[in-house]
């Protein structure tokens, strides 16, 4: 069983849960905008930094001008040999910047890139809250890659596809940052030239610094926090579909933390857990209710159940897939299910499920500090590396 402080740490999650969904779903909402909300008021946060503190730089960057879906970038320090701040110091204006900045027409060391997606129901949560900051910045240093945190529309200002279709531009815009960068490395003669940009009329980098010079995205994993573990599979299965058109970023795992599975059809934990700790079942039943289509309400719908029969493409198709899941989550019958049929078509689905656990047990804030969400995280490292260590993986049918 969990321990006392977790027991009393729920109750006061749920009531939380509980009296913000009763709110969210009370607020009047413009239907007709797709801008949406990526955070929620009562959600702390970390502010970025662009110098490196504790051995992790952070920037965030909003993407798309038609809507709030926005990135923060994690950069970890083993990228250069002495993190030396750099600042641009203007004496016609009171602006300095005092961030990390790649210096030109020197060779850096390329890392792989991890596109990590929060947690939350669907409703809350955010890639700026401080538990996600936090999460982001271990895995980081654990991994040794680069972690792009997706803030993803939430709903029910923004239902369903806003969040997957969200998940699938931050991939589809690591590749235009891809493919810029490699354009600038050349000369009009056609001579290579050592991590150049591409820059516009105004001389302004249109290539993202950080990604052009220490990114490497023929080695790039995708990492799902419960409900954003739904969101990765999504974008896994799109890029399985996308074949070639998505080079040079090249998924080659992912990693699903308990995903926010749930279909029409009870397992036996969903019934025997339905009130267990932290997320109940009756509170998700609300946020799925807030994220799907209202007049095609179905727990069979295929953002929550991964097991529905027709499902496209081909489990045989998947990348690597990881699945962590807690011994005290009503939903992990279904993500162990799940596990099992991509094993079944010999896809490498290792499970790792631990005891007394709680959902988000490795990724809430008050939890973060604990030696099994720190163990999570190392076993989390250990398989990833054997996958970024490779390269030439493709998935597509």
């Amino acid at each position: 069983m969990p321990s006392l402080p977790v027991k009393l740490y729920s109750i006061f999650f749920k009531l939380q849960q509980r009296y913000a969904l009763h709110n969210i779903a009370r607020a009047p909402i413009d239907g007709a905008d797709p801008f949406g909300v990526t955070s929620r008021r009562a959600e702390s946060t970390a502010a970025s930094n662009p110098s490196f503190t504790d051995g992790i730089a952070t920037k965030d960057i909003h993407i798309d001008p038609f809507s709030s879906l926005c990135i923060r970038i994690f950069l970890p320090d083993t990228v250069v040999h002495d993190p030396t701040i750099y600042e641009d110091r203007s004496k016609d204006c009171a602006f300095v910047y005092s961030g990390y900045c790649p210096q030109p027409g020197t060779k850096h060391k390329k890392l792989p890139v991890a596109l990590q997606f929060h947690g939350g129901a669907f409703i809350g949560g955010s890639n700026d809250s401080v538990r996600n900051d936090l999460f982001c910045r271990r895995i980081a240093k654990l991994c040794d890659v680069i972690v792009v945190a997706v803030g993803y529309r939430l709903a029910p200002e923004s239902r369903y596809p806003a969040a997957f279709d969200d998940g699938l531009k931050v991939l589809n815009w690591l590749v235009k940052e891809a493919n810029l960068a490699e354009c600038g490395k050349w000369m009009g003669n056609g001579r290579r030239r050592m991590d150049a940009h591409v820059f516009d009329g105004f001389g302004a980098s249109m290539a993202e610094p950080w990604l052009a010079a220490h990114g490497d995205p023929s080695r790039c994993v995708l990492l799902g926090v419960s409900c954003g573990a739904n969101i990765a599979d999504y974008v896994a299965r799109k890029v399985v579909e996308a074949g070639k058109l998505l080079d040079p970023v090249k998924v080659v795992a992912q990693v699903l933390m308990y995903p926010f599975f749930i279909g029409s059809s009870p397992t036996a934990s969903e019934i025997k857990l339905a009130n267990s700790y932290v997320y109940d079942k009756s509170t998700c039943l609300r946020a799925w209710k807030l994220f799907l289509p209202e007049k095609k309400f179905n727990l069979d719908h295929p953002a929550a159940n991964p097991l529905i029969p027709g499902r496209e493409p081909p489990l045989k198709f998947m990348p690597p897939t990881l699945t962590v899941v807690a011994e005290q989550d009503w939903m992990r019958d279904r993500a162990i299910a799940y596990s099992e049929e991509l094993r079944k078509v010999n896809i490498d689905a290792p499970l790792l499920e631990y005891k007394d656990a709680v959902h988000e047990f490795a990724t809430l804030e008050v939890l973060l500090q604990t030696p099994q969400a720190q163990a999570c995280a190392e076993d989390i490292a250990i398989w990833v590396k054997k996958y970024i260590s490779l390269r030439g993986h493709e998935f597509s049918y």
